[in-house]
């Protein structure tokens, strides 16, 4: 969700303020997200270590500004990690250290392309293997500067990768709204960072006549969903509940004359047979900056829907 309102806010602004390829680290960051994901295969690790790196790794994206959902995000941030040594203390009581090579990878997550890699050691401490490896873990430092190279470098990759493929993921999205599956489009567009300038620019303008035929597919279908309540009850009530409905729909549609026509009819038959004053306040039109405005909201539904159904990465060959 955090990329989608990055982008559509973005869009609301002037020409001038958008960034550039050249722009600043700091504008950069913001604009590439990435997802946190711990693998299966990491073996012999403890479930709570496991916690705990995910942890970690959502720490260490969200340090930098480039955290989002675990759920939707193509691009992750991702690790394996190997035991170098465990020692056990002759204390009392006994403790357990380990030294871990934890390697941090950054790729596609669902083409399965490994963009950065770079490995960090790490020593823990504890009273069994499960709190050593906790231990080594939580001492996986943000600000080491490999870690921070590592970031950037995955970063540039992933800003490639919308330069070099943005007429494909903005066909792609046209063809999805061709097929009807409109919020998939907005979707898809809504992932195109800024920084990418042309290509943000490339979505800025396609992502208009796209929502223009989702709100004009949207006004038919509501259209006629508030005639057949009021056909079933052509009284105030039904005139109130065609109403609700009615007002769901954009004023930037095509058949929006065709809503006022209608409105024009229940407010003569109330009138004239309930002897009463019904009116219906008509939204103005939208400027073009508006209707991407309106577009988040078809995107984010879109989003939320997906939330349950959690991706399957592919890191395959990355270790």
């Amino acid at each position: 969700m955090k990329k989608l309102l990055i982008f559509f806010i973005a869009l609301f602004t002037v020409l001038g303020a958008h960034a550039q390829n050249t722009q600043g680290k700091s504008d950069d960051l913001g604009r590439i997200t990435l997802a946190a994901y711990v693998p299966d295969q990491i073996e012999k690790m403890p479930e709570s270590a496991r916690s705990i790196l995910s942890n970690k790794l959502n720490q260490l994206i969200s340090q930098n500004g480039i955290g989002g959902s675990n759920m939707s995000e193509r691009f992750i941030i991702t690790a394996n990690v190997g035991v170098l040594s465990k020692d056990v203390t002759a204390t009392a009581p006994t403790m357990v250290a380990l030294s871990l090579d934890v390697t941090l990878y950054v790729g596609d997550g669902i083409e399965g392309t490994k963009f950065a890699s770079t490995t960090v050691s790490v020593r823990g401490v504890g009273e069994n293997e499960t709190k050593a490896y906790i231990s080594a873990i939580k001492n996986i430092n943000g600000s080491n500067t490999a870690i921070q190279a590592f970031l950037e470098s995955g970063k540039a990759k992933i800003l490639k990768y919308y330069n070099t493929r943005c007429d494909f993921i903005i066909s792609d999205a046209q063809s999805l709204a061709n097929q009807g599956r409109y919020e998939e489009a907005f979707y898809k567009l809504s992932g195109i960072p800024e920084s990418s300038s042309a290509c943000y620019s490339k979505a800025r303008t396609a992502i208009i006549p796209i929502y223009k035929k989702h709100i004009n597919k949207m006004c038919q279908v509501k259209l006629l969903e508030a005639k057949t309540v009021w056909a079933a009850n052509q009284n105030f009530e039904g005139a109130n509940r065609a109403g609700e409905i009615l007002s769901q729909i954009d004023p930037n549609s095509s058949c929006y004359t065709d809503v006022k026509t209608f409105v024009n009819q229940i407010a003569k038959s109330i009138k004239e047979n309930d002897k009463r004053e019904w009116n219906f306040i008509f939204k103005q039109q939208q400027a073009d900056a508006d209707v991407l405005k309106s577009a988040y909201s078809a995107a984010a539904a879109y989003a939320t829907a997906q939330q349950p159904q959690a991706v399957i990465y592919n890191v395959k060959g990355w270790w």
